[in-house]
């Protein structure tokens, strides 16, 4: 087997037992990206920024999820957030996951 070969099988093999996480597809699907960039600040902070500022805060992942869902204000300055009620809460807890884990 060549190397290709085996990394493309540790590759599947890895993936197929993660579960399904939100992507950048989501949050533009979920309009997230309207105002957030992964790298850089739009109107809102950048979701790099977004990890960094909850790195390390245990509840991190429920509060981000929430804010989400239900908008928020005066964290990163006047502008506020406004609330997603399409984004659904089973996709708010994805899509911080996915914000959290991005470095």
């Amino acid at each position: 087997m060549s190397r290709l070969s085996a990394l493309v099988c540790i590759a599947a093999a890895l993936l197929a037992g993660t579960p399904a996480f939100a992507n950048p597809e989501l949050a533009r699907a979920r309009i997230c990206l309207g105002c957030h960039e992964i790298g850089e600040k739009k109107i809102g902070p950048s979701f790099k920024d977004v990890a960094q500022h909850y790195a390390g805060q245990k509840d991190a992942a429920a509060r981000l999820a929430e804010k989400i869902v239900k908008g928020s204000a005066g964290v990163w300055g006047a502008v506020p957030m406004p609330a997603n009620p399409k984004v659904t809460a089973d996709e708010a807890r994805q899509l911080a996951a996915w914000i959290l884990s991005i470095r």
